[in-house]
């Protein structure tokens, strides 16, 4: 028959394993291992609702048709400019792939709420797993879809007569600019998910500045066609700077129009600066995603 005091130790030493053993499988988790396991789940997830990936491509492929359709004529007069001969297809192709990436993106915030609400997030939280890993892995299940689904515009726009002047290596660029441009608003939808814990607020907050973000940009016209307020505004747009780069590499021109860089040759004058905002834009609002779901408790998520 055992002491008290035997029991005591015998408890303590328990305790002991027990944390040593918690302290193992947390060290043992490796950060690229944390994003593996979220970027399998969100892709099982995807694959399992590919509801919400075909309405995130309609609705930029509706646009695509009936802007090229209806404003075609008089779009491609705006764009020439009595010389030149870019189609509008040309010109509209880039921003469409840019438009896929902010529809696509709106849906990352949506996804993050649904597991708030089926408690997935809470037991995720309490899990031996890196917090950065877990936005990294989910953002880059989410990129993987938006490059894919670019690459779906590309080749559409290309059977309605768009021309990529850069051939297949242009292709690839207009894919990483999208890429590089999704970052930021898929971060961006993710902090609303986190701060309104709800789906309607999300999807508003998310929607309520896309199409401001596209329609107040040289999305779909030349800038020098649009009012000056316009062209004010373009200039802190970020689908500006994501519609340029990727309209550059369509064309093989400089189109940056809202700066005037003249330290590099050709397209590099439009895709350096381009690029340099769209990556100051993913840290500042991937940082504050991750430092968002870092602070996050299991409480938060109830």
């Amino acid at each position: 028959m055992s002491t008290p005091t035997e029991t005591a130790e015998t408890a303590e030493t328990e305790r002991g394993e027990r944390t040593t053993e918690r302290e193992v499988r947390r060290s043992s988790n490796s950060f690229l291992g944390d994003v593996w396991v979220n970027f399998k789940r969100w892709n099982i997830k995807a694959v399992r609702n590919p509801f919400v990936l075909v309405t995130s491509l309609v609705q930029p492929i509706i646009f695509l048709i009936l802007f090229t359709q209806v404003f075609g004529a008089v779009a491609t007069n705006a764009i020439n400019a009595g010389a030149g001969s870019i189609s509008y297809e040309t010109f509209l192709v880039p921003a469409i792939a840019i438009q896929v990436a902010l529809a696509a993106a709106v849906t990352s915030g949506v996804g993050l709420v649904n597991d708030i609400e089926e408690d997935v997030f809470e037991k995720i939280l309490v899990m031996p797993m890196n917090r950065g890993a877990v936005f990294a892995g989910k953002s880059a299940a989410e990129i993987l879809r938006i490059v894919v689904q670019i690459a779906i515009i590309l080749g559409l726009g290309v059977l309605l007569g768009a021309e990529i002047a850069t051939g297949i290596l242009g292709a690839i660029g207009i894919m990483l600019v999208g890429l590089l441009f999704s970052i930021w608003f898929l971060a961006y939808s993710n902090i609303l998910a986190v701060l309104t814990k709800d789906q309607e607020s999300t999807i508003i907050g998310a929607n309520l500045l896309q199409f401001p973000l596209l329609f107040l940009s040289s999305a779909f016209l030349p800038l020098g066609s649009l009012p000056n307020w316009i062209r004010v505004v373009a200039a802190f747009n970020p689908v500006t700077y994501g519609v340029d780069g990727a309209r550059a590499l369509m064309l093989d021109q400089d189109v940056m129009t809202v700066l005037d860089v003249t330290a590099f040759t050709g397209i590099w004058n439009t895709l350096v600066p381009a690029l340099l905002v769209l990556a100051v834009l993913d840290l500042a609002f991937g940082g504050i995603a991750v430092f968002l779901l870092t602070r996050a408790t299991s409480s938060d998520a109830k």
